[in-house]
């Protein structure tokens, strides 16, 4: 028999750059006039933003930059408003509705950021962050309870706001924005503030200040895109307590407790968050604080944040995996899964970011007990050793660390590098969790590698940028340190190769299951015959 000159198939291959062009909308005939407008008003924006980085306008850089996130806002407020009306926008009524109030909420914190605010706390309040909210809730419900339940992920590539397009961008920027103006200038946001003067009375006793807004916007983010997670996973009993946990945890235990905690004249504590991940509460300034607090909560306050530290975080982890916490209780994850969720399929999943997030998230964690423990050594020896050095350390920590990483990257970035830059890059307790969980841990996701289809939408929507999938085809386990127990890859698996499991440590790490071969033996004419 001749040898026949073999010739592929003509199939279609994946273009990167098409989706790139999809993703940004290029080509006129997909933008509306008003849509363009909106585009140019945002683009206007950030010029405003440059004008106020190098300080080159008539203006002061700080107007500047008010000035620049105001239009920026309102560019894509107008962007969306047109888009309802674009012949390629399918939407029922109910969510035009929704996103209708929605952007009228918005307008209303414009106008409330103007400093109006300060004039009609309580009508700015319902007006901007209850327009918002209902407007939200509304498009939710609209946009998911009337469909069969099921994950549906149509256009999610191809989105301007969710493919990293223009729209994404610049949500970027404003919340960047936000961030820079609540660490560093947060007088630009005293009409804010103001609007939520009412409810901090009413919860605290007292007028609010910038953490009260900014723990009041958090809160219900997560509270308002926790139910958009709820329709959406609703078919998924995991999904549904995992969510309904984070948003417990953040509007009791990080927004509530704190607050009855100040009109009680106790310290303002958070229960769910302690050392590393909140650094200052195992330093001696703020151990000192707490022990000298009359009452004996301070010192119950202290106890607490030790034995989660040092106690409870091995033993759960040990139990379930770092899910316990990444996934079900710690805020900075609660806000990830909800707010970020649409974001969550932009992690890195190259092999040059696994290498990057090992090297920086292990390299803050020995920063910060570097510092604890230069600030302990320091206290003991009352400055003798290390003088002010320990102070320096500390201070840096607190603004490159804390403010820079955590806040304005950690959340800034979310639509354009995924919703767990911070989980994955930066933070301290997760890097803890995380050795636990691939040394010490009984956690592991079991993969059925006779099934699996290698579709690849496990690997496409884990938010901690693991290539899931490559276990799966292997049979193999899933155990990375980074790995926080979502269960996405899981629910959006269409046949059921993923499960997320504690067992025996014994045959936790189970190797690939191939069919090597050497095992493989070809039977002959003969043998088959004999």
């Amino acid at each position: 028999m001749g040898l026949v000159n073999h010739v592929e198939p003509e199939v279609p291959v994946y273009s990167d750059r098409y989706d790139r062009s999809l993703a940004l909308g290029e080509g006129g005939a997909l933008l509306t006039s008003g849509q363009k407008v909106g585009m140019a008003l945002a683009g206007f924006g950030l010029l405003l933003f440059v004008v106020a980085a190098f300080g080159a306008g008539p203006i002061s850089p700080v107007k500047a930059f008010v000035a620049g996130l105001l239009v920026l806002v309102f560019g894509l407020v107008l962007y969306y408003t047109r888009s309802l009306a674009a012949p390629t926008t399918r939407l029922s009524k109910g969510a035009r509705t929704g996103l209708v109030l929605f952007g009228a909420g918005l307008l209303g914190l414009l106008a409330a950021a103007t400093g109006a605010g300060s004039l009609a706390p309580v009508f700015f309040f319902a007006w901007g962050i209850g327009l918002t909210c209902l407007g939200g809730l509304l498009y939710f419900r609209a946009r998911y309870a009337g469909h069969p339940a099921g994950i549906r992920n149509d256009g999610l590539m191809h989105s301007a706001t969710t493919a990293r397009g223009a729209v994404g961008w610049l949500l970027g920027i404003v919340f960047t924005g936000f961030y820079v103006l609540l660490y560093w200038f947060p007088g630009a946001l005293e009409g804010l503030i103001r609007t939520v003067d009412p409810l901090s009375h009413l919860l605290r006793g007292g007028p609010a200040d910038q953490w009260f807004l900014y723990g009041t916007f958090y809160t219900l983010a997560v509270l308002v895109m926790g139910v958009r997670a709820l329709y959406r996973y609703r078919h998924s009993r995991y999904q549904v307590l995992r969510t309904l946990s984070v948003m417990f945890f953040q509007l009791v235990f990080a927004y509530l407790i704190p607050a009855i905690l100040v009109v009680l004249n106790q310290p303002e504590f958070y229960f769910s968050y302690f050392w590393p991940l909140k650094y200052s509460y195992l330093w001696p300034s703020d151990v000192g604080w707490l022990m000298a607090h009359p009452g004996g909560l301070g010192v119950f306050m202290v106890f607490w944040g030790v034995v989660l530290s040092f106690v409870a975080t091995p033993i759960l982890t040990y139990f379930f995996g770092k899910r316990w916490y990444c996934s079900w209780v710690c805020g900075c994850g609660g806000l990830a899964e909800t707010f970020g969720d649409p974001w969550r399929h932009l992690s890195d999943k190259s092999l040059k970011a696994w290498q990057i997030e090992r090297w920086m998230v292990h390299g803050v964690l020995v920063f910060v007990v570097v510092t604890t423990a230069l600030l302990w050594i320091n206290s003991a020896t009352e400055g003798a050793i290390f003088g002010g050095l320990s102070q320096a350390y500390a201070r840096a920590y607190g603004f490159l660390i804390g403010a820079v990483f955590a806040g304005v990257i950690g959340v800034g970035f979310y639509p354009v590098m995924g919703s767990r830059v911070w989980c994955r890059f930066g933070c301290p307790m997760a890097a803890i969790l995380g050795l636990f969980q691939k040394y010490f841990s009984r956690f592991r996701i079991t993969t059925n590698g006779g099934q699996c289809i290698s579709c690849g939408n496990c690997s496409a929507y884990c938010e901690m940028g693991i290539d899931v999938r490559w276990y799966a085809q292997r049979g193999q386990n899933v155990i990375r340190a980074s790995c926080v127990g979502c269960g996405i890859c899981s629910a959006v698996c269409p046949r059921g190769v993923l499960n997320l499991e504690n067992g025996p440590r014994r045959g936790r790490y189970n190797g690939p299951v191939l069919v090597e071969r050497d095992a493989l033996t070809l039977l002959s004419e003969e043998d088959v015959a004999g």
